[in-house]
């Protein structure tokens, strides 16, 4: 898989790699029993990311309804975006009902998700299109309304749709938004010392390593910067 710049996967692939990184970088500072914190930490990291991209991509089944029977084409559904806001989470959805029951999709945030009114999507199953457009999930189909407040995308597209989408799509901004779930990393890195021992450098590397995990972690959920 070749992940262009501007590909709704290639934000939380980097990410991913920056946290593994980071792990790595601190690594030859501690003692063996902080290394082992660290590796338990970065197999973290590399067994979620996976199980995550491998629902993003259809390896794993992330519930989207699909052809009923084989060789049928994919349901089409009418879909609408909205945008969750649940204390520092922010979350791209796809709302649609089947069947006379609501259902919601998160997805990984795309630019053309800020300029979508209600459009028509493809669910085949394990993958999911607007408009010929792949999207990818960034968890499990619901039928509960997730949690906090919804925004709705306006019905009629927003005229500066293109400049917002190009701001928000930025690298520097996406990680300013999600690096503010890094304000629990002076907290995680105390109790780091407290458990693994050492001074001001292994509390500096686990503050560190803490902050990069919860960026990391708000980014492979599939945080929206919109």
């Amino acid at each position: 898989m070749t992940l262009r710049t501007g590909h709704p996967l290639a934000y939380p692939v980097i990410v991913t790699i920056g946290a593994l990184a980071i792990c790595f970088a601190w690594a030859p500072f501690g003692d063996s029993e902080q290394v082992g914190l660290i590796g338990a930490v970065a197999l973290v990291i590399l067994g979620y990311s996976a199980f995550r991209l491998a629902i993003a991509l259809g390896y794993l089944p992330s519930g989207i309804p699909g052809q009923t029977r084989k060789g049928e084409h994919g349901r089409e559904v009418a879909v609408r975006r909205v945008r969750q806001q649940h204390r520092l989470v922010s979350r791209s959805w796809l709302e649609f009902t089947i069947g006379g029951r609501t259902r919601w999709l998160p997805v990984y945030f795309d630019p053309a998700f800020v300029a979508l009114t209600q459009s028509s999507a493809e669910l085949s199953g394990r993958a999911a299109y607007i408009d010929g457009r792949r999207v990818y999930p960034s968890g499990r189909l619901r039928d509960s309304e997730p949690v906090g407040r919804l925004i709705d995308n306006p019905a009629r597209p927003d005229p500066q749709a293109t400049a917002i989408a190009t701001q928000a799509a930025s690298l520097g901004r996406r990680l300013l938004l999600d690096a503010q779930s890094a304000i629990v990393a002076p907290f995680a890195g105390l109790l780091w010392v407290y458990v693994a021992g050492g001074g001001p450098t292994a509390f500096g590397g686990a503050t560190v390593i803490a902050a990069a995990a919860a960026t990391w972690l708000a980014a492979i959920r599939g945080s929206d910067p919109s």
